[in-house]
C-alpha cells in the first residue's frame, strides 16, 4: 500500500513476531514490497486480492464495469457486492481481474503462501468462487476465512458486542459455505482470526488479552502496522501502535511461554 507500511512489515519481521504478510500486487509500493520480501526469505507472503478501494491490475478499459472514471474500484462495499452478484458483465470482468492478480503475483517469483482479499471481500460468494477457480490454477494455496469467534473475542475486550456478534454469528452461513467449498477443492484454511474487531487497536495489552483466549485450532492474528511519526503533542497513530506491539519484547516472551505454535498458512495440515 505504501513505503511506510512496507517498512513496518520488514521491521516487525526482523525485530518482532511477524512471520506472514500479503501483497497488493497493484499497490502504489508493490515493487518496493517485492524487493523487501526477496531479501527476507523467512517471511511468508500471500496474495491480497483487491477488488474494492484500490486499482486493478488490468487496464481500466478491460474492466469498465468494475472501476470509476478515474480507473479505481469503488469504496462502497455493499453496493459493489450487489453489483458483482447481479451484473453478468461485471462478473466476467471480475474473473479476469482476479486471474490477472494471481498472474502478477506469480511473476514476482515469490512463493505464494496463502490468499485473502482486501476488506474481506472474498466472503462474497461470487468473488469467492472466482478466487477458488484462480487459486486452483496456482497450486490451491490456503485461504483465509475471516471468522473471529464471538465468545473469546468478547471475553478479551468486553466492548462492541453487537459488532462482534454480527461479524461472527450473522456471517456464519457465509463462513460455512467458504469452508465447505474449500474442503471440496482440497484447500486448507485457518479456523479463526483475531484482529477483525480490533483493527487499529491491536496494542500490546489487547494482544496479550487475545492470546489468553486463543481457542484450539489454527488462528491467525493480524495487524495493520505502519512507520508513522505523530505530530508533537498528538496522540500516537493507531498503525504505529500496532507496529509497537509487534516489536514489543514482552509480547514476544508471552507468545513463547503461551505454548502456542507459530506457523504460516502453508503449514496448515502438515504433519508435525
Amino acid at each position: 500500500m505504501s513505503a511506510e507500511v512496507n517498512e513496518a512489515i520488514e521491521r516487525a519481521h526482523r525485530d518482532g513476531i511477524l512471520n506472514t504478510t500479503c501483497l497488493m500486487v497493484a499497490g502504489a509500493a508493490a515493487s518496493d514490497a517485492v524487493a523487501r520480501a526477496r531479501r527476507l526469505p523467512a517471511l511468508r507472503v500471500g496474495l491480497h486480492v483487491v477488488l474494492v478501494d484500490g486499482r486493478p491490475v488490468l487496464p481500466a478499459a478491460q474492466v469498465p464495469d468494475l472501476v470509476d472514471e478515474r480507473g479505481e474500484f469503488s469504496t462502497r462495499l455493499v453496493r459493489t457486492g450487489f453489483k458483482y452478484f447481479f451484473d453478468g458483465r461485471a462478473r466476467a470482468q471480475l474473473d479476469a481481474e482476479i486471474r490477472a492478480q494471481f498472474d502478477a503475483f506469480a511473476a514476482t517469483g515469490l512463493t505464494l503462501d496463502h490468499v485473502n482479499a482486501h476488506n474481506h471481500m472474498h466472503v462474497h460468494p461470487t468473488i469467492f468462487d472466482a478466487l477458488l477457480r484462480c487459486n486452483g490454477e496456482h497450486g490451491n494455496r490456503p485461504v483465509r476465512i475471516p471468522r473471529e469467534p464471538l465468545l473469546p473475542s468478547w471475553q478479551a475486550q468486553h466492548r462492541d458486542l453487537a459488532g462482534r456478534f454480527g461479524n461472527d454469528v450473522l456471517l456464519a452461513p457465509l463462513f460455512a459455505r467458504m469452508r465447505a467449498r474449500c474442503r471440496r477443492a482440497g484447500v486448507a484454511t485457518n479456523d479463526f482470526v483475531f484482529g477483525l474487531n480490533d483493527t487499529g487497536r491491536m496494542t500490546s495489552d489487547v494482544v496479550l488479552r487475545l492470546l489468553a483466549q486463543v481457542p484450539p485450532g489454527v488462528t491467525e492474528m493480524y495487524f495493520h502496522p505502519a512507520e508513522v511519526v505523530s505530530a508533537p503533542g498528538a496522540a500516537p497513530e493507531p498503525r504505529a501502535l500496532e507496529l509497537a506491539a509487534l516489536v514489543d519484547p514482552s509480547l514476544a516472551a508471552a507468545l513463547r511461554s503461551s505454548g502456542i505454535e507459530v506457523i504460516g498458512f502453508g503449514d496448515i495440515g502438515r504433519d508435525a
